[in-house]
């Protein structure tokens, strides 16, 4: 059989992902604040869109200077005295002289306890690094002390913890001036030696001069506030603090050297027969360690606080609820009116002008129907899962229901991918709190009645049983699967070890409380 090629015509269907449809599923699993990014950088680079601003009514130029007038104070000018030098200023009324400063702030205090310091004012926040490296500045070492203690500061996080080996610091500094022609000078070769020699050189002047000086330097740093920063692990830090408080020899410094193991296992019994003390005596130290930092850098957190601005809002308004998008901080979008069409206008433009105005013009109204679109089906959304999850907006999460994005989606009339995409990162405030979009969304388990509830609920039960358990006789994972069975809830004891490792819960022998 002759195998030959031939040409041949066939129509098909074919889904094609056009720019503007990927822009406009992109559009669909935004937040807010990426949204509003979307939306300011869209303004910034096209010309054709224009944000709509509420603006304040225009007032004539003669009605100002009234205005400004009627709000003068009665006072008149000749109370005011200029002070000349020389002359006493003791009755001086300075109060009303902050006041007058504090004017621009918006807001009036009568009394000087209500007013907020100055210091209050600072946007600045100090951190880690810069109060090392305030207090390094501060302490009586060499130069090259202070450029080792400066690469040593660099290396520590922000829990406090140094994240380097001593012998990499010291090679980092080894490869900067005036450590690297020291190193030259320490083996004996001149400035222009060859690059094989002059690691050699470097990596020996590193480990049998400047590890030692690293040490040295570690050490000091290790005085610090807070107290346990730049300590390589746990015991090193809570090591630190320990002898900072004069326990140095004692039975707690005992512990954390040697039989830290111990005391995360809650081995104290085992600890008092190899230390030959009394097993009272370790829960009394177990209190003290319990008092420590594990995190001395975290006081200096950098992080900001992220507060979640809502996308709905549901009220309950007689017996219904009310589903409402929150359109604050979300720019009113329009078309430019000096590019809008014109048919009168009879103005010849230039064909690449017309194309780029064209073109503009496509992205603009697009970016808005999209937006428009995505708001419509936010809505769609949530008042479809408002209508499945009414029982948990009137009596809580108890009664939780399951749900799945088929559910929402056979109800609205959309794919189970559009759903998806719409409950990402999109939150909800609700009666019972706030809660993301996909919250609502989880498995059911089967209860002794035949029903079904919720692992979310199934979550609130078993920490609800935690919370209220004896501290000192926890329950294990088989008791609750018993305890959650009397609440007609069929769950196997791994599904609770699954759910309790999600809730960051302890196991029974983490949680008992010895003391």
């Amino acid at each position: 059989m002759a195998i030959e090629m031939r040409q041949q015509m066939k129509m098909s269907q074919q889904l094609v992902m056009t720019p503007q449809l990927q822009q406009a599923i992109k559009l669909l699993q935004l937040s807010r604040l990426e949204l509003q990014d979307v939306v300011r950088q869209e303004l910034e680079e096209n010309p054709i869109l224009d944000e709509v601003i509420e603006q304040e009514e225009i007032r004539e130029p003669e009605q100002l200077e009234l205005r400004e007038k009627e709000a003068e104070p009665e006072t008149a000018a000749s109370d005011f005295q200029e002070v000349r030098a020389g002359e006493e200023t003791r009755d001086t009324d300075w109060d009303s002289y902050i006041d007058g400063y504090n004017y621009s702030s918006g807001e009036q205090y009568y009394d000087d306890e209500d007013r907020p310091s100055f210091e209050n004012l600072l946007t600045k926040k100090s951190t880690l690094f810069d109060h090392l490296l305030w207090q390094l500045s501060l302490t009586r070492l060499t130069e090259r002390e202070m450029a080792v203690g400066a690469e040593i500061i660099g290396n520590i996080d922000e829990d406090g913890y140094l994240r380097a080996t001593l012998e990499d610091i010291a090679s980092a500094c080894v490869q900067v001036s005036p450590f690297r022609e020291e190193a030259l000078e320490w083996a004996g070769l001149a400035a222009d030696a060859p690059e094989e020699q002059s690691a050699e050189a470097a990596d020996g002047f590193a480990e049998s001069v400047l590890t030692p000086l690293v040490e040295g330097v570690l050490k000091r740093i290790q005085e610090f506030d807070p107290v346990g920063v730049g300590a390589r692990d746990l015991r090193e830090c809570l090591l630190i603090q320990v002898a900072s408080l004069g326990m140095s020899g004692s039975l707690v410094e005992a512990l954390l050297r040697d039989h830290l193991k111990d005391l995360e296992s809650h081995k104290y019994k085992q600890a008092a027969k190899v230390l030959g003390v009394d097993v009272n005596d370790i829960l009394a130290a177990t209190r003290i360690i319990a008092e420590l930092d594990p995190k001395p850098g975290r006081v200096f957190g950098s992080d900001d606080v992220q507060y979640i601005s809502a996308d709905i809002f549901v009220h309950k308004v007689g017996d219904e609820y009310v589903v409402m998008l929150n359109d604050e901080g979300m720019p009113n979008l329009r078309i430019n009116p000096i590019y809008a069409p014109d048919t009168k206008s009879t103005r010849q433009v230039d064909k690449v002008a017309e194309d780029y105005i064209g073109e503009k013009m496509r992205s603009a109204i697009w970016l808005i129907k999209s937006i428009q679109q995505r708001q419509r089906t936010i809505f769609k959304v949530a008042k479809s899962i408002v209508k499945f999850q009414r029982d948990f907006l009137d009596r809580g999460i108890e009664h939780l229901r399951p749900l799945v994005l088929r559910d929402i989606a056979e109800d609205i009339g959309m794919h189970e991918s559009t759903i998806s995409r719409v409950t990402t990162n999109k939150y909800m405030q609700t009666p019972q709190g706030l809660f993301e979009l996909k919250y609502f969304f989880n498995s059911g388990i089967s209860t002794g009645e035949g029903d079904f509830i919720a692992s979310e609920s199934v979550k609130s039960k078993i920490k609800d049983l935690v919370d209220n358990e004896d501290p000192k006789r926890p329950y294990s994972d088989q008791r609750l699967a018993e305890l959650l069975s009397d609440h007609n809830i069929v769950i196997a004891r791994r599904t609770v070890t699954k759910y309790r490792e999600m809730l960051r819960i302890g196991s029974s022998s983490e949680r008992k409380k010895h003391f």
